[in-house]
């Protein structure tokens, strides 16, 4: 069921799967605002978000309307697990930083802090050193953080390298991860 009013339905029916996994060069511009798509698979989908937190900030969803996490089926779910790592590596490589760190972070209904009313995952890259005050507290939930609108001109280029490094990591799966392939094929 995709609902009307959902931006993330708006973009699963615009965006329709392909013979790839991984767009080829998407229009960023047949939708507003504008989606620079990264993943565009039956099951997942994902994207850079519009008011990110910080560069690189993806959101990966279902593609079928799921407000919550308790809502998305099993192969959905098992979907998201398998992109979710693919999409965080290829995040960090795109931006320089395969070795950095990054939240995941999945919020469910309005009291959580969920904006949109369909399950999504956000990949939010982290900068590079740990922070004095950081180190200092037992552990920290998602620091502090701001989001500003995306900037177009680098989103383009930005998307561009991470699908690349989708590429690269299916790759790599298609040579050494026999289980990761085995589950793509069935997924």
């Amino acid at each position: 069921m995709e609902l009307e009013y959902c931006p993330f339905c708006k973009i699963a029916q615009t965006y329709h799967p392909g013979n790839s996994s991984v767009p080829s060069k998407p229009d960023p511009e047949v939708i507003h605002p504008n989606c620079f798509l990264i993943l565009n698979t039956d099951l997942v989908m994902a994207f850079l978000d519009i008011m990110p937190i910080s560069q690189g900030h993806v959101l990966v969803i279902p593609r079928r309307h799921r407000e919550k996490i308790k809502d998305v089926k099993g192969r959905e779910g098992a979907a998201l697990g398998i992109w979710l790592p693919v999409i965080s590596r290829s995040v960090m490589r795109a931006l320089g930083r395969s070795e950095g760190d990054w939240n995941i972070v999945q919020n469910n209904g309005a009291a959580a802090a969920q904006v949109v009313p369909h399950a999504h995952y956000h990949i939010i890259p982290r900068g590079g050193g740990v922070a004095a005050e950081v180190k200092a507290r037992s552990f920290t939930m998602f620091g502090a953080s701001t989001r500003s609108d995306l900037d177009e001109s680098e989103a383009e280029v930005l998307a561009s390298k991470i699908r690349k490094e989708v590429e690269r990591d299916l790759e790599f799966m298609e040579k050494d991860d026999e289980e990761g392939r085995k589950m793509l094929g069935k997924l």
